[in-house]
């Protein structure tokens, strides 16, 4: 059914917005972590999707990390595997270690390649392994209770940091134009596997190919204050600030410390965005309003 005179007029004025900010990123390498319901709903799916055709068609270089442990837990669950949890992060032992292997270098990386694929892009799909993209080392958990004079080092198994990034794998991906879909998998230095977390992955490359953005997708609306109100245009020390005085705290942390360390170590910006809504990551790049918080060195 051919659009209305109205509908038209829509479409070309959004166009015509986004004119200016396409100028502006063109050429520019953006960083993408996928998840949440943007990962599991099937129309969010395909919205994402064209999302980063979208980008790369007009000149962007959008590079995609994604999670995955919802996807690993229901397999688990299958297997008879029991999940173990300290301070937020699963237990890897080397049976759960092949699982997550399995889930995010297999069933759900592939998904995303080929939902990319399926609209139009060229995506390529890996793991930290890959032309050891993602050297890894195991993180050391620290865990301490009151009563506790000193901390204990708790070892969780193949859980890592990332330690270093081969760009050069990157870099010649997106001169043969390609979208790189990376499931964050990382190799020691005796080529063990380690699972790492994603929005740490998609930190650390945004950091180290001096991104133009780093894009958190998340299942609420951004950083909200103490009114529930959504906040945007922050500055590194404004969002200090909102830590100190206890706006940030708790689950949201993690994701806030990711983003502020990337914009401190030169990323432009870093965006919190709400993955529920269709096309978030052309609504957050190339529209005046956005649909999440953005923190930047300066404030806009």
């Amino acid at each position: 059914m051919p659009l209305n005179r109205q509908q038209a007029m829509q479409t070309a004025e959004v166009l015509s917005e986004a004119v200016p900010y396409i100028q502006r990123f063109v050429g520019k390498t953006i960083v993408i972590k996928y998840g949440g319901n943007a990962m599991t709903d099937e129309k969010l799916k395909n919205s994402f999707a064209r999302d980063i055709v979208m980008m790369k068609l007009i000149g962007l270089n959008p590079i995609v990390v994604h999670g995955g442990g919802p996807q690993i837990g229901d397999l688990l669950e299958k297997l008879n595997i029991e999940s173990h949890f300290i301070n937020g992060m699963r237990v890897t032992d080397s049976k759960t270690m092949d699982v997550v292997e399995m889930v995010l270098g297999g069933m759900v990386n592939k998904e995303i390649v080929g939902l990319i694929n399926s609209n139009g892009g060229k995506a390529i799909g890996l793991t930290g392994k890959d032309g050891h993209l993602l050297g890894a080392r195991k993180l050391r958990v620290k865990h301490k209770t009151p009563e506790m004079e000193a901390p204990e080092i708790i070892d969780i198994g193949h859980v890592g940091e990332v330690e270093h990034i081969n760009t050069a794998v990157l870099d010649m991906l997106a001169d043969s134009d390609f979208i790189p879909v990376i499931a964050p998998i990382g190799v020691g230095s005796d080529g063990s596997s380690y699972n790492i977390n994603a929005d740490l992955v998609a930190g650390k490359v945004a950091e180290v190919l001096k991104a133009e953005k780093l894009i958190l997708l998340t299942n609420i609306a951004g950083l909200l204050d103490k009114d529930g109100a959504v906040l945007t245009g922050l500055s590194t020390q404004q969002v200090d600030a909102l830590i100190e005085d206890g706006t940030i705290y708790g689950g949201m942390l993690p994701k806030i410390d990711c983003a502020l360390g990337a914009v401190k170590s030169g990323v432009t910006s870093a965006h919190i965005i709400d993955g529920r809504v269709e096309h978030s990551c052309l609504l957050e790049i190339f529209t005046d309003e956005g649909v999440g918080t953005l923190i930047s060195n300066n404030t806009l």
